[in-house]
């Protein structure tokens, strides 16, 4: 059993919101050459490598991403 309490580790105040800027944001997370994406091309590129050690580092960087 887990409590979910929705809060910020951090406190955030907003004083002047940006637009233009909170999409810039939002394309280094998530968009095709975000961090999502990159971590994901890791993980599925470890399933094409012929070396164990190989492997390993994909997947340390893929879930580090």
């Amino acid at each position: 059993m887990w409590i979910y309490d929705k809060k910020l580790q951090y406190p955030v105040k907003i004083k002047n919101p940006n637009a233009n800027y909170a999409k810039i944001i939002i394309s280094q997370l998530g968009g095709p050459d975000g961090e999502l994406a990159a971590s994901q091309r890791y993980l599925h590129q470890r399933y094409s490598m012929p070396y164990d050690k190989v492997k390993g580092i994909l997947t340390d960087v893929g879930t580090e991403d």
